[in-house]
């Protein structure tokens, strides 16, 4: 099981890698301050997976995607792109799944796990979809 794993945290390290790279090529703007943004908030939820205490693992994670959200948010008023409105309320989705499971003091599950993977690759796809809009616009 271990291995299985291994290969999907490596599954969605590329699909971040090839979001992220893609955006910064092809995307316009937004694109890619959305893109470093997510970069930049992956990489701090993977630094505070090495903290000890769990509860301030659980209020770390809470943070980030809060401050996720916001960022989008901001960038979403800047830019107005229907990409960005559906990656802001899939972080609404996130940042309500963190708080109910820091809340109710439930600890980490299969629900928890599939919802916080589906939304992410939402945010990713969502970030794909603005890249292409934006190559489109730049192509005319």
């Amino acid at each position: 099981m271990f291995a299985h794993l291994q290969i999907l945290v490596l599954i969605g390290w590329l699909l971040l890698a090839v979001a992220c790279v893609t955006a910064w090529r092809w995307g316009g703007e937004a694109e890619r301050r959305g893109a470093l943004l997510v970069l930049v908030v992956t990489i701090g939820f993977t630094l505070s997976g090495s903290i000890a205490d769990t509860n301030a693992v659980r209020g770390v994670y809470l943070t980030l995607d809060g401050a996720l959200a916001l960022g989008l948010l901001l960038l979403a008023l800047r830019h107005t792109t229907a990409w960005l409105g559906v990656a802001v309320l899939l972080q609404g989705v996130q940042f309500s799944l963190h708080a109910y499971y820091l809340v109710a003091s439930k600890s980490y599950d299969k629900l928890y796990a599939t919802v916080n993977n589906l939304v992410t690759l939402g945010v990713l796809s969502s970030l794909l979809v603005g890249v292409a809009l934006a190559a489109r616009r730049a192509a005319k």
